[in-house]
């Protein structure tokens, strides 16, 4: 059985959810992969648990693939990053098939070791497909946390209203109750 996650924001697409395997909690960093335990959880958080085997390798490939989706994610467009991000993407491809139950597309990889990191890299391409404008760092100076905006009217601020928009909230009306 693999342990829970600890993290505070899970469910995002699974790029942002690989980003976010960095946190801060009460100022100290911290980092879910930092071993093959904590990739299990992440590869069990996300749903890739069943396809992919939490060892070495996949953490070495996975933890390359996180580095340069934050360093584009943190400069759109920077030359190094979306080199080191299609050097991932080199590692599958999708495959198209026709099969009784219509068409079907699968990713496949020459070394199963490259499947999530494949996977998130694949998932921030869609993301820019869909919309790169919703692609958000949570605004709270403390969080280092990323989320897609789904909301209606894209003006989406926090990765949790209950904890970095609550302590936003709370910081400002203590400097409202400080000068007043």
């Amino acid at each position: 059985m693999t342990a829970p996650d600890p993290r505070p924001l899970v469910g995002e697409p699974v790029s942002l959810d690989l980003l976010n395997t960095r946190w801060v909690l009460d100022g100290t960093p911290r980092d879910l992969l930092t071993g093959t335990d904590g990739l299990a959880v992440w590869l069990a958080s996300t749903g890739l648990a069943a396809r992919f085997t939490a060892d070495a390798p996949t953490l070495e490939h996975t933890l390359s693939a996180r580095d340069a989706l934050a360093a584009l994610v943190d400069s759109p467009g920077d030359r190094t990053a979306t080199g080191r991000l299609n050097a991932v993407l080199d590692h599958g491809r999708i495959r198209a098939t026709l099969t009784p139950g219509g068409p079907v597309e699968e990713a496949e990889f020459a070394d199963p070791s490259w499947g999530p990191a494949w996977t998130a890299a694949r998932d921030y391409l869609d993301l820019l497909r869909t919309a790169p404008d919703r692609i958000r760092a949570c605004a709270h100076e403390a969080c280092v946390l990323h989320f897609f905006d789904t909301s209606r009217n894209g003006t989406r601020r926090w990765c949790s209203m209950a904890v970095c928009g609550n302590r936003a909230k709370a910081s400002r009306h203590y400097a409202r109750t400080k000068e007043g």
